[in-house]
């Protein structure tokens, strides 16, 4: 059995490999979390990292009003996509995606408290601090120590993260997509106008 202080101790050691290739028979599942209109003719797609400090200012600013006029209304489809540059923003994503129809309310939630959870320093307290957040988005305990114990789950996320990174030559965050031509970070107003261009506004 694993306890809890095992798992954490686990997670202290782990560090993101330089590259993964899973066999087909270890091959996990990771789901594309996707909002809005899944059959809108705009795609709107945001690669990101939780430990990001951009990604949370474009979260904080930016999101909600793309969210409430374009998500909400069901205008466009959104994917949203993990970029992991160290092993804090791999285990966010992993307790983000223990339920996904709560992912992203948690999601929401890790970057509205990022500097609470992401620049404590040891390993242990940024556990500590997101399992907090999880559990006022309503995780249990129980869920959390299944997702971060999940090291298939893990492996499968960080190569997910490589071949769509690389393939879409990712290299900062955040970076966004508008039905597949690449822009960096940018405000709102820009962001829209871009996106009514594609609705044929």
């Amino acid at each position: 059995m694993i306890t809890r202080r095992t798992a954490l101790a686990t997670l202290a050691a782990t560090t993101l490999p330089a590259s993964i290739s899973l066999a087909q028979d270890d091959a996990v599942e990771v789901k594309e979390m996707i909002s809005g209109n899944p059959d809108s003719a705009v795609t709107v797609m945001e690669y990101a990292s939780f430990t990001c400090p951009h990604c949370a200012s474009f979260h904080a600013n930016t999101y909600p009003q793309l969210k409430a006029n374009y998500i909400d209304t069901n205008k466009i489809k959104f994917v949203y996509r993990d970029v992991y540059f160290d092993r804090f923003g791999l285990w966010a994503s992993m307790i983000a995606r223990c339920d996904d129809t709560k992912f992203f309310g948690v999601a929401d939630m890790l970057y509205k408290r990022q500097a609470e959870w992401s620049r404590v320093g040891d390993p242990a307290e940024v556990v500590a601090a997101m399992r907090k957040i999880g559990l006022l988005a309503g995780l249990t305990n129980q869920q959390m120590d299944d997702c971060l114990n999940n090291q298939k789950m893990a492996e499968a996320l960080v190569a997910r993260f490589q071949e769509t990174s690389t393939a879409d030559e990712v290299t900062s965050t955040p970076t966004l997509f508008v039905n597949g031509t690449k822009y960096s970070n940018m405000a709102y107003t820009e962001l829209a106008a871009i996106i009514e261009t594609e609705l044929g506004n």
